[in-house]
């Protein structure tokens, strides 16, 4: 019975397809032998379909594989867009993990060493892209100016919150930082966890030199911390500046160990000359 079927369903297949391929023949020998167009308009009701319908079949296949390439066409577009996109979001969340650390390991490192410090209203991350040191004189290039709020005075300091230097010339998209071992830095200074107060002195070299004066009694020894003062109004209060390598050198960190910082915007109402 089923075998039945099946031929039955066999034939009617084999008889469409027969009566498809004659039609568009028996359609071109009426135009040629006898071009009746009561006849031609006739049989174009019933050819044309037949012929479209036989055309969608035949050409179905190259659509198909012309609709997959350009499926996966666009599926690379996107794959390309995506990669690019994840690129540029690593890259923003390592900067967010970067400034998120630095953060972090400055403020316990500032309560270690019972530092009290002040917080910036804003912090900006810049690159250092060119630094200069000549003739007793230190200062670098960072990306960022004016165009991003920054402003003559702001201070600088390494990912691992180390003061680094402080903006004296703005541009619009760069800032020129004067370095801590320049020869014209001269900024006070404090003793972690004392009242013992000295300025820092850069001379050109990668070590700034040291004079205390608010306890004459006070023995300099290697590895005291320094930090900021604001007994002078330019500074904010405890950043964290290097440490005593003698009595009188202290290691800080050089411009050209730097590749990036963080700006820190502060309202201390003074103008670092």
């Amino acid at each position: 019975m089923n075998q039945n079927r099946l031929s039955s369903r066999a034939w009617q297949i084999i008889r469409s397809a027969i009566a498809a391929a004659v039609l568009p023949v028996l359609f071109i020998y009426v135009m040629i032998a006898k071009p009746d167009y009561r006849i031609m308009n006739g049989l174009a009701h019933v050819v044309l379909p037949v012929a479209n319908v036989c055309g969608d079949i035949i050409t179905y296949p190259v659509r198909l594989v012309g609709n997959v390439a350009a499926n996966l066409r666009e599926l690379s577009n996107l794959r390309e867009e995506n990669e690019e996109l994840r690129a540029r979001l690593d890259d923003a969340l390592a900067n967010k993990n970067l400034c998120d650390v630095a953060i972090d390991e400055n403020q316990k490192l500032a309560h270690e060493l019972d530092v009290v410090q002040n917080s910036p209203r804003r912090t900006i991350v810049a690159d250092v892209i060119y630094d200069n040191t000549a003739f007793n004189h230190s200062t670098f290039l960072i990306d960022k100016g004016a165009n991003k709020g920054l402003e003559k005075g702001m201070v600088a300091i390494s990912p691992d919150g180390y003061l680094v230097g402080i903006i004296i010339d703005v541009a619009s998209h760069f800032s020129r930082i004067r370095a801590l071992t320049d020869a014209n830095t001269n900024i006070a200074v404090r003793v972690a966890g004392s009242e013992v107060y000295g300025f820092l002195q850069g001379n050109g070299t990668s070590n700034p030199t040291i004079g205390f004066f608010s306890d004459p009694e006070f023995q300099p020894t290697s590895g005291i911390k320094l930090v900021s003062s604001n007994i002078s109004g330019v500074l904010p209060n405890g950043l964290i500046v290097g440490e005593l390598i003698n009595e009188s050198d202290v290691r800080v960190i050089p411009p050209q160990k730097l590749s990036r910082v963080m700006i820190l915007d502060f309202d201390i109402g003074a103008e670092y000359k």
